[in-house]
């Protein structure tokens, strides 16, 4: 078999399950070509002489074949394995291997190095990054990110990997990095940095530490110019689940100068997973008060027991981080993580608290700019490109009509999950849920019985509606009209708790699809023409999020 086949598939040699709990997936030879034209590009073409190299996470040694100087390798990697890997299939013969762990070996509990605790260093290394000489730094590190509690180096979070950032590197030299230690690609960073001040770095990772919130504290203590680099589709690495970009970034780094080189913004070259071409695209580093997530001021809570949700018509079943109310509110927006990979599933409406929290009390002051922030995190599909595109606030004026399409296509979202319902079980009492987003009066819906609230249909009264809005109103009206006019089976009402008239728009549309279901109507309810307007509606503000500055333009398909 061809060396280069033999390469290929070499990864698959070590067991998937342990090189996923890692964050190890090694570097598809395609992709490796993209990258040495890339440092030929920024670094010039006799860079694989006039550089000594060090991979410390050289995996099975993908990234080091194209290399024409073999004597000028260093490469480092965890897993024994992988070393016996390289030397089956004669990977790399000239270059320096060995097994060496670059988060825990040679570290002191002062969070300084000293190779003489492990003496696996080798001392042509040693000497080289003594005399200062030139070094590369070509790494593909591990992924993997640690959130849960009682793992992460720095704060708390979902579940993820556990076990990974307990790293001895993490535990003594990171304080100063924030939450960048919970990351094993940073903490190579932040070693790289202490241990070889002046590397010059051409490192595969994800793009959080450009342009990530929980990032700042990272980007204020690390110094680095950006000489280059590209975005590849996580698709093309064998293994990694989701669809992101990961990115080829050189860095040229002086952690010694007086004045810190900060990142501002980053353009790239953009490679499908097929790593062919299909444009440009540029990340941005904009301080923390400009994104969208500080943009509304946070109602605080008061001491009034509610009962916390995890769905519409459901309570929390594991622990409530929140259970109280606020003065004045009408719903909560479950508001999670600022960039568009989360907004999907993370931004959500509810009639009482959220359980898990990580979102604000909607109340009539703060209702205008609870709808604009819940439209701008949905109306946009997230790619694998703009996978880590911030929100930020707007930068142009928002006009009344803006202000009311936002606030009229929430309400018709499949993510308005306000409702109502009595005899909610939660912490050993029965509550009630009360829905404060009906468009409606009962007069205009034909409803049997009072609504609780009529607040959203008094605070509708006085606004001018587009003709897109107009439409959809009308539309979702006749859907009222058409819940209303049958009563639902015994089964559906108690599945979707329709114990009130004043249902929200979670239970009205999913009660009208059970019907179409069942059969047991005469006549089918058609959606289509709803359907239709909201689509109007959503594609007139779609490109308002980018012409009013709530995110940066997109890819550049020009070059």
């Amino acid at each position: 078999m061809p060396t280069r086949c033999l390469l290929e598939n070499s990864d698959s040699l070590i067991p998937l399950n342990e090189r996923s709990f890692k964050g190890a997936y090694y570097t598809p030879l395609n992709v490796v070509d993209r990258a040495y034209n890339k440092l030929a590009e920024v670094l010039g073409k006799n860079w694989q002489k006039n550089y000594l190299v060090w991979d410390m996470c050289c995996g099975v040694g993908n990234l080091e074949v194209k290399h024409s100087n073999h004597r000028n390798l260093f490469m480092s990697t965890l897993d024994v394995a992988d070393i016996d890997v390289m030397r089956a299939t004669k990977t790399c013969v000239a270059a320096t291997r060995f097994q060496y762990d670059y988060l825990n070996d040679d570290i002191t509990d002062d969070g300084s190095i000293d190779y003489g605790l492990t003496n696996k260093l080798p001392q042509s290394l040693r000497d080289a990054i003594r005399e200062g000489k030139k070094i590369l730094v070509l790494i593909n590190p591990p992924y993997a990110e640690a959130t849960n509690a009682d793992n992460t180096a720095i704060g708390a979070g979902a579940k993820n990997k556990t076990g990974v950032a307990k790293t001895k590197l993490a535990a003594v030299a990171m304080s100063h990095y924030g939450k960048a230690s919970n990351e094993l690609f940073t903490q190579c960073l932040a070693r790289i940095a202490l241990e070889i001040p002046t590397a010059t770095i051409a490192i595969f990772s994800k793009l959080k530490y450009v342009n990530a919130p929980n990032f700042e504290k990272f980007r204020q203590v690390w110094s680095a110019e950006y000489l280059g680099g590209f975005v590849v589709h996580s698709k093309a690495f064998d293994g990694l689940k989701g669809n992101f970009p990961i990115g080829f970034l050189v860095w040229k780094t002086n952690q010694t100068a007086k004045n810190k080189k900060s990142i501002t913004e980053i353009s790239v070259e953009v490679f499908d997973k097929k790593t062919q071409p299909i444009g440009e695209k540029k990340f941005y580093h904009l301080p923390n008060e400009r994104f969208l997530n500080v943009w509304l001021k946070r109602p605080r809570a008061n001491k009034v027991e509610v009962i916390p949700l995890k769905n519409a018509i459901v309570p929390t079943t594991g622990k409530a981080w929140i259970s109280t109310w606020s003065d004045k509110a009408i719903a909560y927006m479950y508001c999670g993580v600022n960039d568009i990979q989360h907004a999907t599933q993370q931004t959500v409406l509810f009639s009482s608290p959220y359980g898990g929290g990580n979102g604000f009390y909607i109340n009539p002051d703060n209702l205008w700019q609870a709808a604009i922030i819940f439209s701008v995190r949905r109306l946009i599909k997230p790619t694998w490109l703009n996978d880590r595109d911030q929100f930020l606030q707007p930068t142009a004026e928002l006009t009344d009509e803006f202000k009311n399409d936002c606030l009229i296509w929430m309400l018709f979202s499949g993510s308005n999950l306000t409702a109502s319902a009595d005899g909610l079980e939660w912490n050993g009492k029965t509550w009630s849920i009360v829905n404060h987003f009906i468009p409606f009066t009962e007069q205009e819906v034909n409803a049997p019985e009072r609504f609780e609230s009529n607040f959203m249909a008094n605070y509708l009264q006085d606004k001018v509606q587009s003709i897109e809005a107009a439409a959809v109103l009308a539309e979702g009206k006749k859907l009222w009209q058409a819940y209303f006019a049958q009563i639902d089976n015994h089964t559906v009402r108690r599945e979707l708790k329709l114990n009130r008239a004043d249902v929200g728009w979670y239970q009205l549309r999913n009660a009208l699809k059970k019907r179409n279901d069942s059969g047991d109507y005469d006549a089918l309810v058609s959606f289509t023409a709803f359907e239709v307007a909201y689509k109007a509606l959503s594609e007139k503000l779609q490109p308002l999020v980018y012409e009013l500055g709530f995110l940066k333009a997109e890819v550049d398909h020009s070059n």
